[in-house]
């Protein structure tokens, strides 16, 4: 046995198994994170997919000694979890709880028997954060790893798309009010600085007229 320490959705996590135990195995059994799927069980058909250090990964072909002090994310980690104030457990997640990516594919059909919806949010979520330009050529050579039988890929690339351009936009906005409050601030300190002026001039003659 072999213990192992690594960040699991975040949190800091240690489990104690044979150090050749599958990272799927250990995810799905001993973490009980089942949302990362096993489909070939040898790295074919992306189902199992994670973010490892930010990297997708196959988690079918990974030895749990391989992520010691490794930053693992898995389809749980995107969405908002919420917990029940008594029993502490991690309530399903509500419509509004979903991320970006997770709503787009809802909205376009992207998700449909499911077993390689998780894989292609892990795959989708790592070319947003990547930055690359998100065009149909693009978002399908970051999904090349990953296999569904039942979208014929066109919903699950419109839906990355999507997620693109609300990112894209919500992106704008904030620098826009970041651009508007930055204006306020040079605004404010120029006020300040015009009436400190005016005291400044108004002072000696203040002064004179009391001599």
């Amino acid at each position: 046995m072999t213990i192992v320490h690594l960040t699991v959705n975040g949190a800091p996590t240690e489990v104690d198994v044979p150090g050749m135990r599958r990272l799927l195995d250990v995810l799905r059994e001993d973490l009980t994170l089942t949302g990362t799927k096993e489909g070939c069980g040898e790295g074919e058909c992306g189902a199992c997919s994670v973010l490892v250090d930010g990297a997708v990964v196959d988690s079918c072909l990974v030895p749990v000694c391989q992520v010691e002090g490794a930053d693992v994310r898995t389809v749980e980690g995107l969405a908002r979890r919420r917990f029940d104030r008594v029993s502490a457990v991690a309530e399903p997640p509500r419509p509004d709880d979903l991320d970006i990516l997770q709503a787009a594919f809802l909205e376009t059909g992207g998700a449909q028997c499911g077993i390689c919806t998780p894989g292609m949010l892990m795959a989708g979520h790592a070319f947003l954060v990547s930055g690359a330009p998100p065009t149909d050529e693009a978002i399908r050579e970051a999904i090349a790893g990953n296999l569904c039988r039942c979208t014929g890929y066109t919903k699950i690339v419109e839906a990355i798309a999507l997620a693109a351009l609300r990112l894209d936009a919500a992106a704008a906005e904030d620098t826009a009010s970041e651009a508007m409050e930055s204006a306020g601030d040079a605004e404010t300190e120029h006020a300040d600085g015009a009436e400190d002026g005016a005291e400044s001039d108004e002072a000696p003659g203040a002064e004179g007229a009391l001599g």
